[in-house]
């Protein structure tokens, strides 16, 4: 698919000389100094606080609104031994939220249980039979996490059971609140919590570092124990690794590699991954479909069971019943993206003005269309909505594009809808079959308005542009130091032209791509990934633009520089 090559804009001749004395003062390559200038960290401390992540510097978890409240609620249910029941949605996110606060309050003399939905069963979120189920388990105090915060209907129930709920959510509100007991969320419009992009185990993690401190309970011994909990989460959720998030997500990938919770080590063995230092991509890629496929496939009480095992023969029992999961959603994932492919093939004659992709089917796996939406995304670079029903309603999940709001464009339609929530990139819904048209019609028309041409096309954001002869250990080494990767701190990206075809391109695995280039006399190894298609079209001596990035290569115990090809384009003899 064409890509829309973007290149950042060019320094100010002030931008220019912060760059010269960064280079100076670090001793780094000028084109770190320039990748630092373009983040806005210029200042020498905000320097260090970037490459050298601490939880010295996360914000007091007081500011949230509610908090004191909240943990006022808790302590006295700790003190009169009332049951905690913490309540959490089934993907990374939620099952480790659950974890965190199942562990730290147990450990501080709480008498807590946790419940997690079973997604065929009991749909998205807090659920009314989730709730009576709750009560009857004798529960006084419920602490959602990673849900709760359009839950109306849920909270009233809760209430009118006798029984006080903290919501503890990072997915946007609507514009009524549930009335519960408390509600700590960063998207809150009165909160004046300073950063608004936690995942849902941050906000549980807050709340818990709230609950030591109230106790006096030292704050470092906790970090040590459940910080990789929140990275595992966090990373997993895709929120911007920036801020707190960039914190929690590098002091944790640290503790991930002590191997300090026995089920997480487990799961870590059985992905492969128990020789290699664990970084961001191996958690999105490696781990988190693995948790989710708990909740898509079973229950995700498998994946709470698993994070909070204290020995090592059940932990490795649960992770094998998770990797058989995974390979199941894996064969239902093909099969459904296959599917909808053909229905979208079928139903839509020019893609080109498809504003937006809605199918549906009676013969879907409600557990795996979140992930088949963001496989059509990919392909086909419309928002997209999957849509699979069971006695005339429809479960929904749907995904956007970059610069559009799938939330705010749900909230255009709400009448339309029995439920909805999520972010502006990805969202749930439950629909009637009858209102499935209307819906579509009406987004379409929604999308055309709130989007240009231009942004149906997709981006390739290119950092700056590299000769071959530049690359080389130093680079990379100082390049590693911005890890943690992911949204909001993207590896860079950059973009070379003019190099040369050398020997001749293959394609390896599933249309993945192997290709040499040289120029100037400096040659690179490049992977392209899914850039199969290419190759009928490259040929020896061939001239091309590549965009790509940079990564050390570990094969048979030797290490080499290799490029990840992004994309192409043909030029002239250069």
């Amino acid at each position: 698919m064409q890509k829309r090559w973007t290149t950042s804009e060019t320094l100010t001749d002030e931008q220019q000389q912060k760059v010269k004395q960064i280079s100076e003062l670090i001793k780094c390559p000028e084109m770190i100094a320039e990748m630092l200038v373009c983040k806005g960290i210029t200042d020498p401390v905000e320097i260090n606080n970037f490459f050298n992540p601490s939880l010295d510097d996360v914000f007091d978890p007081f500011i949230f609104k509610d908090m004191k409240k909240a943990v006022e609620r808790i302590i006295r249910a700790i003190n009169k031994e009332e049951m905690i029941m913490i309540y959490g949605d089934y993907d990374v996110d939620g099952t480790t939220s659950t974890a965190l606060l199942y562990l730290g309050l147990k450990k501080v003399g709480a008498i807590v249980n946790y419940y997690i939905p079973h997604r065929m069963i009991d749909g998205y979120g807090l659920s009314l039979c989730g709730v009576d189920q709750i009560k009857e388990n004798g529960a006084q105090v419920i602490i959602s996490v990673d849900c709760g915060i359009n839950a109306i209907e849920e909270v009233k129930q809760i209430n009118s059971l006798g029984m006080d709920i903290i919501i503890t959510d990072h997915h946007n509100p609507k514009e009524k609140l549930p009335a519960a007991y408390a509600i700590i969320n960063p998207k809150l419009k009165d909160c004046e919590y300073p950063f608004a992009e936690l995942a849902g185990v941050g906000v549980a993690y807050k709340l818990l570092m709230a609950v030591y401190s109230e106790m006096e309970i030292d704050f470092k011994e906790a970090v040590d124990k459940y910080v990789d909990l929140v990275a595992l989460g966090t990373i997993a959720d895709i929120v911007p690794l920036t801020g707190e998030n960039r914190i929690f997500a590098s002091i944790g990938l640290e503790r991930l590699v002590k191997k300090q919770n026995i089920g997480i080590t487990a799961l870590i063995n059985i992905a492969g991954l128990a020789e290699k230092e664990l970084n961001s991509s191996d958690i999105v890629f490696g781990l988190a479909p693995r948790i989710n496929a708990a909740g898509r496939m079973g229950s995700a009480m498998r994946a709470v069971e698993l994070l909070v095992a204290t020995d090592e023969e059940s932990s490795k029992e649960l992770a094998q019943i998770i990797e058989r999961e995974n390979s199941l959603r894996q064969q239902i994932d093909q099969k459904t993206f296959q599917e909808a492919c053909d229905i979208i093939e079928k139903k839509y004659k020019n893609l080109d003005e498809t504003p937006i992709i809605v199918v549906s089917s009676d013969d879907w796996h409600s557990g795996v269309i979140g992930i088949v939406a963001s496989k059509l995304v990919e392909k086909y670079y419309r928002p997209a909505i999957m849509i699979t029903f069971k006695d005339g309603i429809g479960s929904g999940s749907g995904r956007s594009i970059s610069g559009f709001d799938l939330f705010e464009a749900l909230s255009s339609v709400e009448n339309y809808l029995e439920t909805f929530g999520g972010h502006k990139y990805a969202a749930g819904l439950s629909i009637l079959m009858e209102y499935v048209d209307i819906l579509e019609n009406r987004l379409s028309s929604y999308v055309k308005e709130h989007t240009t041409p231009e942004q149906l096309i997709p981006p390739l954001k290119l950092d700056t542009k590299l000769e071959l002869y530049e690359i080389n250990e130093n680079l990379l080494e100082w390049l590693n130091k911005f890890a943690p990767f992911g949204p909001g701190n993207m590896r860079p990206t950059f973009y070379t032209e003019g190099v040369m075809v050398v020997g001749f391109p293959y394609n390896v695995g599933k249309n993945h791509l192997k290709i040499k280039v040289v120029k100037d006399g400096c040659t690179l190894d490049l992977i392209g990934f899914n850039l199969g298609d290419f190759l009928p079209f490259l040929k020896k001596g061939l001239f091309i633009d590549i965009a790509y990035s940079l990564e050390f290569n570990t094969w048979q115990r030797r290490t080499t520089i290799q490029g990840k090809l992004k994309d192409i384009r043909f030029t002239e003899k250069k």
